[in-house]
């Protein structure tokens, strides 16, 4: 009972604070003419949501290390070395995201950063990570526990961070083309996660890794009621980033990692259908969906934006409610 009471109070704190900052933050975004740049791309459906105020990741990342801060002076968390880890990790991925969000604002197009500096930025955060990780212990192994298997990847592991740390917060990105979608899903999978890091009692700090997911999910929830259709708000780099790369940073230190393509398995599909897309029209000079990523295809069918997101949902849930009876039962 006294997990469950914790889970809840950090989501509550998460999600009281992150309604306020949207309540203070979307006024000013929308007086300083902060607007996303909509893409005509994607669809006329899309249009009317040109000039949405963006940098809506400010919502959840900074009422997150607000409450971490209030239940670490109030004495109910203390900062643990994987804690700290995961919060650079979040705050970096985020402020490279802010960076990009900010840039396009202020050319009001959809360029921003050029990609390879992007990759570059986020590959050196992910070395960062991978260093910090090993010099405090960190084991270069992957495990399935389940089969019994133990693998140390030695050096190759370092690269393998580095796919989970730079695919992760692209794929958040990538799926951040609906309301409420990525943010939505984004709650689901640190929900699952926080409570395979409550159950990886052999882990430093495991309690404060799980507060930490249950405070995300509870300022994701107080996001969505402003990111939900019709959307008043986008996350924008600043949160698909931030979210991605926390999700991943979890995922590697509660050596949950395989776990990370079943709790994010949306992500991965999503990520997919834009890279088969790519390749196929490249190479073959034709295309496998109507429109990529997958959720856009889905609309060329017909589909209305909430029944996408409610699909999606539900099949996020379920790939969650699989990694958990996996990770915790197995």
């Amino acid at each position: 009972m006294l997990v469950l009471a914790k889970a809840a109070m950090a989501m509550m704190l998460g999600f009281i604070l992150s309604i306020i900052a949207g309540l203070v933050l979307i006024p000013i975004l929308k007086r300083l003419k902060f607007g996303q740049n909509v893409s005509t791309t994607i669809g006329e459906r899309h249009l009317k949501k040109n000039g949405t105020p963006t940098l809506g990741g400010l919502i959840f990342i900074i009422p997150t290390i607000v409450t971490l801060l209030l239940l670490k002076f109030k004495g109910s968390i203390d900062l643990s070395y994987n804690l700290v880890i995961i919060l650079i990790v979040f705050a970096s991925y985020g402020l490279l995201g802010l960076a990009d969000d900010w840039l396009k604002i202020k050319y009001h197009n959809n360029k921003g950063l050029s990609i390879m500096f992007k990759l570059l930025c986020q590959m050196a955060i992910a070395l960062a990570f991978f260093y910090i990780y090993i010099t405090n212990g960190g084991s270069p192994t992957l495990e399935i526990s389940s089969l019994g298997i133990n693998v140390d990847l030695r050096w190759f592991y370092g690269l393998f961070i580095l796919f989970l740390l730079v695919g992760t917060s692209n794929a958040v990105n990538i799926t951040d083309g609906l309301d409420g979608l990525a943010g939505g899903l984004s709650a689901i999978a640190f929900m699952a996660y926080g409570m395979l890091a409550w159950n990886a009692t052999w882990m430093v700090g495991h309690q404060e890794v799980g507060i930490f997911c249950f405070v995300l999910v509870g300022t994701l929830l107080g996001f969505l009621l402003f990111n939900s259709h019709p959307a008043k708000v986008f996350m924008g780099d600043t949160g698909s980033l931030a979210l991605g790369g926390a999700l991943a940073a979890t995922a590697i230190l509660t050596k949950h990692e395989l776990s990370l393509a079943l709790v994010g398995g949306v992500f991965v599909v999503e990520t997919l259908s834009s890279l088969i897309q790519m390749i196929a029209i490249i190479h073959f000079k034709r295309k496998v969906f109507l429109m990529a990523p997958l959720h856009h295809h889905f609309e060329q069918l017909g589909w209305s934006e909430g029944d996408i997101v409610k699909v999606f949902y539900v099949v996020g849930l379920l790939l969650a409610m699989a990694a958990i009876t996996y990770g915790v039962w197995l």
